[in-house]
């Protein structure tokens, strides 16, 4: 099954709030990993999770950006709102582990705005100590500031552990609980402030809007946009015709 096949119905079952063909992507043997609440559930118990889920909450999910792609893995951010006026809206992304048409294994990565539940209690059993965070903190700040490592385009979260040498779940708690944001926008405020000192030069000829969105890692000219608008409030022309006002 190709990738956009796979991810078409698998938002399909989502918001049709089938718990069965939800669970049904995954394999017999896999697992399903809610990442920010540290646990794992096993087909049956995805389906029985969700249908009490689904009788609770009306959700609208929806792919943002490109769905990114690997010999045997999935990767994509999506967007989930409510209905209704002043209603919530969050943002997580998943990576999947695929074999053949199933899923032997999907991370769930998402930030929930006012939730009630604290990033001390979320992480109470992920055995972190506060040295640990610390170093961990350092070396995450090392990455982007001076090896840049936000520009990678395929940079996932699973991928940015390992430059970190940690655990996937131990680097969305330095995140999370360290920086107090989810991963994509702390990665994005490294390129959205990237993408704003390239908007500002005018030393010889201008580049392009979407040239600078590819230079500092986004994937498509979209997903700038919407990052970009959500960091500063201005599109990248509004901000580059801004900072020539200013000179």
């Amino acid at each position: 099954m190709r990738a956009a096949d796979f991810v078409d119905s698998y938002f399909s079952a989502w918001n049709h709030r089938d718990a069965r063909l939800v669970a049904g992507h995954l394999a017999n043997d896999g697992t399903y990993c809610d990442v920010p609440r540290n646990e794992q559930h096993t087909r049956e118990e995805l389906t029985e999770m969700l249908v009490e889920f689904f009788d609770s909450h009306e959700h609208r999910y929806e792919l943002l950006g490109e769905i990114l792609t690997g010999s045997n893995s999935i990767a994509f951010q999506y967007k989930v709102s409510s209905p209704g006026v002043g209603a919530d809206t969050f943002f997580g992304a998943e990576f999947i582990t695929l074999d053949g048409a199933e899923a032997v294994r999907i991370s769930d990565y998402y930030d929930v705005p006012g939730a009630s539940v604290s990033h001390e209690q979320k992480y109470t059993k992920s055995g972190l100590s506060d040295s640990q965070m610390e170093k961990y903190k350092r070396r995450l700040v090392s990455l982007m500031q001076f090896e840049k490592v936000y520009r990678r385009p395929d940079l996932t979260l699973p991928n940015l552990a390992a430059l970190v040498n940690c655990s996937v779940n131990h680097l969305s708690q330095v995140i999370n609980s360290g920086f107090g944001m989810s991963f994509f926008d702390y990665l994005n405020q490294y390129r959205i402030e990237h993408a704003k000192h390239m908007l500002s030069q005018y030393t010889g000829r201008q580049q392009s809007v979407l040239s600078i969105a590819f230079t500092v890692g986004f994937n498509s000219n979209s997903s700038f946009y919407t990052a970009f608008k959500k960091a500063s409030g201005q599109t990248p022309a509004q901000y580059r015709q801004s900072q020539k006002t200013m000179t």
